[in-house]
């Protein structure tokens, strides 16, 4: 008993410590300019304000961002979808020359660091006009290593019987993957749809890179451009972390289960 009670209370503790900078940034979000920076700092607004959250929407344009990280990270899952899964497949069930080699690339590939190829994917995307523009921030989501490989482990359970059964009744390869295998990838479609989205929804780095329009930017680098010029606004800044990570966050508590589902039965399945 007396075990028990302090595994928990432990826990307990872990939890509140990996809580309290989100309900602090949280609660500076509602305070009134300059109220953060006392010291010592309140945790508790004294009168709670929502005027951070007006400016951010009526001066700053934060609701075009807000809409350009929903269309990216929207776009950025449906392609995802679109070209992961039938590579996955193809991988795991299709026999063609060159398919193992395929496979150890991938694998290697998920050894490199992925700021190694922003620049020569950069130049590419420069000689092909696509710099500025949202093609271009979307170009690294067609076809994601992990995701590629994620599927292909999962598609390793489906039976080869299931699959030579479709055949023998004249159902083409586009028919059995749609009819037959892509029902039963219903938990990792789950999960690599809110991996891709929380991943994209999330990214700084390549849209800071590709984009120069500011009418173009997502959150990210957009409330990064803007902490640059409001560096003393800390309240003004913890609304704008606020508006960036909140979305989120609720998506990611209310999809974990079938996130953490689909991890574990790849991972079994493979």
């Amino acid at each position: 008993m007396i075990k028990r009670i302090a595994v928990t209370s432990a826990a307990a503790l872990l939890a509140l410590l990996t809580l309290f900078p989100l309900l602090w940034m949280l609660a500076v979000s509602f305070m009134s300019p300059g109220s953060a920076a006392q010291f010592p700092p309140p945790l508790i607004p004294a009168a709670p304000t929502l005027e951070n959250y007006r400016a951010l929407f009526a001066n700053h344009g934060v609701g075009r961002y807000l809409f350009n990280s929903v269309l990216v990270s929207c776009l950025a899952t449906v392609l995802a979808l679109t070209f992961v899964l039938p590579a996955g497949y193809a991988l795991a069930k299709l026999r063609f020359r060159g398919r193992a080699a395929i496979v150890r690339f991938l694998v290697l590939a998920l050894l490199v660091p992925g700021q190694v190829g922003m620049l020569p994917l950069f130049l590419e995307l420069k000689a092909m006009g696509l710099v500025n523009s949202y093609a271009g921030v979307l170009v690294p989501w067609l076809a994601g290593i992990f995701g590629i490989f994620m599927v292909r482990q999962y598609c390793l359970s489906t039976p080869d019987a299931m699959i030579e059964a479709a055949r023998i009744d004249g159902a083409s390869e586009t028919q059995i993957f749609w009819h037959v295998v892509l029902p039963t990838l219903r938990p990792i479609i789950a999960t690599l749809t809110l991996f891709v989205f929380l991943s994209a929804w999330n990214d700084f780095m390549w849209p800071l890179i590709v984009l120069a329009d500011q009418d173009l930017y997502t959150l990210p680098v957009a409330l990064a451009a803007l902490s640059r010029e409001n560096v003393q606004d800390i309240e003004l800044m913890m609304a704008g972390a606020v508006v960036t990570t909140l979305p989120v966050l609720l998506v990611f508590l209310a999809l974990q289960r079938q996130f953490i589902g689909g991890l574990l039965a790849g991972s079994v399945k493979g």
